[in-house]
């Protein structure tokens, strides 16, 4: 049997081989346990010169599983999506489809008139129009001449 000298150097392993490591583990590999976003809503809000237009994903709730509240300049935006059935001797290896209750809340820069707001859900997409309150709305000064 042959010893052999101990190198300390042999053991390390390279910065490369570190960082190759970590973002395999990290960004490759998917994760065992899926990361929740319960409890959230994806919206994109755009403005126009009367009204904001908020778009919010909604794949396949129905009307009556939303409730839409508007106070001053903050829209908020809640329901709940049911579990479609429960299976209790179910074996998931992932369950990424999410249910439950969720609540997205939004401040505009202005106040809103909700009284004419709209809300139309098409193809798993909830719009929603609300006019700006008629304060909030720019109003020009024609200017005269003495």
């Amino acid at each position: 049997m042959a010893l052999a000298r101990w190198d300390p150097f042999r053991e390390m392993i390279s910065l490369r081989e570190a960082m190759d490591r970590l973002f395999e583990e990290s960004f490759v590999r998917p994760p065992l346990a899926p990361l929740r976003t319960a409890g959230t809503l994806a919206v994109d809000v755009r403005e126009t010169d009367d009204a904001f237009i908020i778009n919010a994903s909604v794949p396949g709730l129905k009307p009556e599983d939303l409730n839409i509240n508007v106070v001053g300049d903050t829209v908020t935006i809640s329901g709940e999506i049911k579990e479609e059935t429960k299976e209790e001797e179910a074996n998931y290896i992932y369950r990424e489809r999410r249910f439950g209750s969720f609540t997205r809340t939004v401040t505009l820069p202005t106040s809103l008139n909700p009284d004419k707001a709209e809300a139309v859900i098409e193809n798993g997409v909830l719009t929603l129009t609300i006019p700006k309150a008629e304060a909030a709305k720019p109003k020009a000064i024609k200017v005269k001449t003495k």
